[in-house]
């Protein structure tokens, strides 16, 4: 977790009382107000502005930033874009869908929906119909750095710096040249919980004319979740919800289970439904979450539809079961997809992994006659010997 920095002595005060400034007529009277009193006066403006746009602030002055100076908007290369988009491709592939949508519920207004990096680069901007001003042009590049030390505050670069959801209007900006604008970010995140990017609605001129902080994590929320299935792409994928009209939505719970029958991940819907973390700290199989062991699960797949269970907590929830590979008769023994997983995602064992680890433990109760294995498998010799002769290749 990231701590503020600490400042110089003069923050270190309490403001003195303002009660007048409270009940000022309009929201930018508070904003001039909480911007006199932390850049004129060294005072901390809580409760004029928000905590989040506090911190952020002070991180800019310990940097020596100051609100005057221009905006870093540097050129950018196509090495830097080509990188950005390649870092980014997984994320990219799950937002495809999404974005589309919101682009088409955005249109007619003056607002713009970025998506950024975990590291607050702009990886793609759908388009306006309405005009966008003069500096949006120049922000809306893919490539752009969007993050604090080069855009101070902002709503993407606040979320890429504390992975919570923000919004900065106006004169909240740090750097006065971005105060024309208006944004609401929420953050996007991977299987593991970590942050995989940050989705951002930004309007250049004028205030948002619908809340955009709700619009903005229910798309983040969509997109996550689609990137959480595409990461568990080889495992058991699990909706489950208190209703099954909510299955398929952003409002899902989530879960993916391996080969050996435990819970490798939740979405953050599952995790506080369930009563438990989006990553286990101790090994968690899905029995003792679900009431239902893998082969339950793996019948249920099949079923394709969402059956009612009351679960080991006593909640009773609709449960969907979803696994992609193909499956013999008997047993499983399709190749495991090859899926785009961060370098910081651990491997998970997969089903592919516990199908192989049977067949050659059956191959070695039968004393390596390919023949009673199949039989006993209720596969076919000749797929056994297919199976046996692309792991030989994978050595």
């Amino acid at each position: 977790m990231q701590h503020p920095p600490k400042l110089p002595s003069t923050f270190g005060h309490a403001a003195p009382p303002r009660t007048a400034g409270l009940f000022f007529a309009t929201p930018e009277q508070r904003v001039a107000l909480a911007r006199e009193m932390f850049f004129d006066e060294g005072q901390r403006p809580s409760g004029l502005v928000p905590e989040l746009v506090i911190q952020s602030w002070m991180r800019c002055t310990v940097a020596n930033r100051r609100p005057g100076e221009p905006v870093n908007l540097e050129p950018v290369t196509k090495a830097r874009i080509a990188s950005a988009l390649a870092r980014n491709r997984l994320l990219l592939q799950a937002a495809s869908h999404d974005l589309q949508q919101l682009d088409a519920a955005l249109a007619g207004t003056p607002c713009k929906a970025l998506l950024t990096g975990p590291d607050g680069v702009l990886i793609q901007a759908t388009p306006t119909v309405r005009g966008e001003g003069d500096l949006m042009p120049h922000v809306a590049r893919v490539g752009v750095n969007l993050n604090e030390t080069h855009m101070g505050t902002t709503a993407p670069s606040v979320v890429a710096r504390t992975g919570e959801a923000c919004v900065v209007r106006g004169a909240e900006h740090f750097f006065t040249g971005v105060s024309i604008m208006q944004c609401a970010a929420a953050p996007i995140r991977n299987a593991r919980g970590d942050l995989a990017g940050v989705l951002d609605l930004s309007t250049e001129g004028e205030a948002f004319r619908f809340d955009a902080a709700a619009m903005v994590r229910l798309y983040a929320t969509a997109i996550e979740n689609r990137l959480f299935e595409a990461q568990s792409a080889a495992l058991v994928l699990l909706r489950f919800q208190s209703s099954p009209a909510l299955l398929n939505t952003p409002l899902e719970g989530l879960a993916a289970v391996d080969g050996n029958g435990g819970v490798a991940w939740l979405n953050q819907t599952g995790a506080s439904l369930l009563g438990t973390e989006r990553v286990p700290a101790r090994p968690t199989d899905a029995e003792s979450l679900f009431g239902l062991g893998l082969e339950d699960l793996l019948a249920l797949s099949h079923r394709g539809q969402a059956q009612p269970r009351q679960l080991p907590n006593g909640l009773t929830l609709w449960i969907q079961a979803r696994h992609d590979a193909p499956r013999a008769p008997a047993i499983e023994l399709a190749p495991e997809p090859e899926i785009d997983t961060p370098a910081d995602v651990p491997a998970i064992p997969t089903l592919h992994h516990a199908n192989r680890a049977l067949i050659e433990s059956t191959l070695a109760a039968c004393d390596g006659n390919v023949s009673r294995a199949a039989r006993q498998l209720g596969v076919s010799r000749g797929l056994l010997y297919r199976r046996l002769g692309e792991w030989r290749g994978e050595h």
